[in-house]
């Protein structure tokens, strides 16, 4: 439950695919574009490691670092948006992955807060998570996107 301090977008979906196989879309610099919009991170995914987002052209749009991993079940960054000042003035937000097993799929849910409400930075995510996790879900189940 956020607190009366705290903005959250949480979001659970589905896909037909294996943990391992999400996890390893989710990370891949060279997988992220396909789903993305472009974007790739760039890590190496140990705690600690710094993390960025980078659009095309090498726009660096958020930075962080790797606060808990858990490979191919869950992870956790603390993140911030660099590329809009309005965004960047709020701060660090927290965002976090959990993986699970479903059958033949993966419960993929994600939880994104910042220490600031109303957050015009989770207003912004709550848009574009599900088109991301969307778009996942569509590349891995059948090879193609959504948007």
């Amino acid at each position: 439950m956020p607190s009366p301090t705290e903005s959250v977008f949480s979001y659970v979906i589905y896909v037909r695919a294996s943990p391992d196989a999400v996890w390893r879309a989710f990370i891949d610099p060279d997988q992220t574009p396909r789903y993305w919009f472009g974007a790739r991170h760039i890590c190496d995914w140990t705690k600690g490691a710094a993390w960025k987002l980078v659009m095309a052209e090498d726009l660096v749009v958020d930075t962080g670092e790797v606060v808990e991993i858990e490979a191919g079940k869950h992870l956790t960054l603390h993140w911030r948006h660099v590329f809009q000042p309005d965004l960047t003035a709020e701060g660090v937000s927290t965002f976090t992955l959990d993986l699970k097993p479903e059958g033949n799929a993966t419960q993929v849910s994600i939880r994104h807060a910042m220490a600031v409400t109303p957050s015009a930075f989770i207003a912004a995510v709550s848009d574009g998570w599900p088109k991301i996790l969307s778009n996942l879900k569509s590349l891995l189940e059948t090879g193609a996107v959504a948007f």
